[in-house]
């Protein structure tokens, strides 16, 4: 069993250090773009797990520039470290949903920064166009770009009632170009979304593993106050998973990628102001903890190669 610094996939972490010789640390960003399904083009009322935020809770102020965000979020990090090389990581919102000039302004100011060594965009495969794709493609022969992809579910009945927006297909299209044009594709899923069993939560993990994308994120999921999810947890409960569940399921999932792919969360953050349940996650340490005496519980397996971290 192959193991990188006692863990057993294959991390972020890991795959930053070994390719840049360091630590390296993502600093969030908000470019002040909204989302087709907030803004009345396909809905107004985005994604029913989605926060006031668009999933950019962490990011820094959109009333900033791109290079003062940067610098706020590098701050608050080298307080606790002495990192020098950052991944400029657009999160709040859809990050492709915007003229491509503006998005050219606003990428260009992050990626030709000495301190950035990744440029990350989280968007959604309904909002990247032909144009949009080819500056991607020459934003990426500057530096790696890395586009992520919110898929959440291979399901389309989960998709309907999550109002995700686009379709499986969609989504297909959009990563067969990203792939065919050089870019990185990282995918993030949920765990956990309501009326979902295990079983449908590992073939949705079990697609990704097959479809030739780069990395993963596996999220829990979180109830945010605020959302359409909360009310409907509040009206009539659905059940998420324990911590013991929950962890069980990471190392079940971990156990069906690819080896070479990279994995970019295991867990997730919720904030917690706003974070209904569950509210074992708030204990990431423990719940990483958990995760990897799970993996040691489940060394005897035979045949897995569990991919390190």
């Amino acid at each position: 069993m192959k193991t990188w610094n006692d863990k057993r996939y294959h991390s972020l972490d890991y795959h930053l250090k070994e390719t840049f010789g360091e630590k390296v640390y993502r600093i969030s960003l908000n470019g002040g773009m909204t989302c087709p399904n907030r803004d009345g083009t396909i809905g107004s009322d985005g994604c029913i797990f989605c926060s006031e935020g668009g999933s950019g809770d962490f990011a820094e102020n959109a009333a900033l520039s791109i290079s003062e965000q940067i610098e706020l979020g590098k701050k608050k990090l080298q307080n606790k470290s002495n990192c020098e090389k950052f991944i400029a990581y657009f999160q709040a919102y859809t990050n492709t949903y915007a003229p491509v000039a503006y998005l050219r302004s606003i990428f260009t100011e992050a990626i030709m920064r000495d301190d950035i060594v990744v440029l990350s965009i989280a968007t959604r495969p309904d909002c990247i166009d032909d144009e949009i794709l080819a500056l991607l493609e020459e934003l990426n022969q500057i530096k790696p770009v890395w586009i992520e992809l919110g898929l959440q579910t291979m399901h389309e009945q989960t998709a309907d009632l999550i109002r995700r927006g686009f379709t499986l297909s969609c989504y297909e299209n959009c990563v067969e170009q990203l792939l065919q044009n050089g870019l990185t594709v990282v995918t993030h899923i949920i765990l956990g979304l309501p009326g979902e069993t295990s079983e449908m939560m590992l073939k949705t993990v079990d697609y990704i593993a097959h479809s030739g994308i780069h990395g993963i994120k596996l999220q829990l999921l979180h109830v945010l106050k605020h959302t359409a999810m909360a009310n409907m947890f509040e009206r009539e409960p659905f059940p998420v998973f324990s911590m013991e569940e929950y962890c069980k399921l990471i190392v079940e999932c971990i156990g069906r990628l690819p080896e070479n792919m990279v994995i970019h969360r295991i867990t997730g953050d919720g904030p917690r102001p706003l974070l209904l349940a569950p509210w074992w996650s708030t204990d990431k340490k423990r719940v990483l903890n958990t995760i990897q005496s799970e993996f040691r519980l489940q060394d005897t397996w035979q045949g897995k190669y569990y991919k390190g971290v």
